[in-house]
Formats: structure tokens, sequence, C-alpha cells
């Protein structure tokens, strides 16, 4: 079943529906590799093994998280750490 290519295709979209309901930049970087992997795996990259488009989807999910953080920036509502006194 995970060496067919809309199957990751699929299980990406129904990860990017999951972060525009549960905003956060949680699911995006899992869904763009999803979607990635299914590519790949239509387009005979992966040779039907399951350990491999595993990795592939590891790889690419944290590029694409990497990705988004740097396009997308750091979440603005983040709590300000000072790590020096401001009165002095």
């Amino acid at each position: 079943m995970w060496t067919e290519w809309w199957v990751w295709v699929v299980a990406g979209l129904v990860l990017a529906i999951l972060e525009v309901v549960l905003p956060g930049y949680i699911f995006a970087g899992f869904a763009v590799g999803a979607v990635l992997t299914g590519g790949m795996t239509w387009l005979g990259l992966l040779g039907g093994s399951l350990p491999a488009a595993l990795v592939v989807f590891a790889v690419l999910s944290l590029g694409g998280w990497a990705i988004m953080r740097v396009v997308f920036g750091k979440n603005t509502g983040e709590v300000k750490r000072w790590d020096k006194d401001i009165n002095g």
C-alpha cells in the first residue's frame, strides 16, 4: 500500500488540512514531505522499498519544515526573553 504514489499524496493533503485546522507549522513540513515522496514514488525513484520511502519522507519533511521556518519566520507570538537588564 505504501508503495503507491497516491497514498503519499493523499496523506500529504490530509496533513495540509490538519495544518489549516491546527496552525503552528507542525504538520506543514510533514505535508510537504509526503507530497514530494509521492511524486518521487510516481516517478519511480524509490524502487518500491518502504524503508527507503520512509527515509526520504523524513529527510524531505525536515527540509520542508526548515525552509518554511526561514520563509515564514519565527512565531511573533513568542515571549520576549531578555538576556540583560533593560534598566542598566
